[in-house]
């Protein structure tokens, strides 16, 4: 009976009533009162009313972040696997090797 209150269900829902509670009551305490004159104008690098915007391009940040997802999947999947089974994180390395060269070969400059 005591294992039911430790289940990651029963947890969650004791977290979020506690969280719900918690900001209900330090509501109280927020600052309450009308936006500022610039409140909603538009902001960027510490400068208001920028003309010259610019725009970051990361277009090749994201084939690197999927490579370290798949890798960090990959090593957690591997290094998880049961003793019994020796065929899995072999096929788990195939499939990270094949993504890893998919995303690389678009990589061209």
């Amino acid at each position: 009976m005591k294992e039911i209150f430790f289940s990651p269900p029963v947890i969650f829902v004791l977290m979020t009533l506690i969280f719900a509670l918690s900001s209900k009551w330090l509501s109280r305490y927020s600052c309450k009162g009308s936006h500022g004159e610039h409140a909603f104008d538009p902001y960027a690098c510490g400068q208001r009313d920028v003309e010259n915007y610019v725009n970051p391009d990361y277009t090749r940040f994201f084939s690197y972040a999927f490579i370290f997802t798949v890798v960090h999947i990959l090593i957690l999947v591997v290094a998880t696997a049961p003793k019994d089974a020796q065929l899995l994180p072999v096929i788990y390395i195939v499939s990270g090797i094949l993504a890893i060269l998919i995303a690389f070969r678009g990589e061209k400059d």
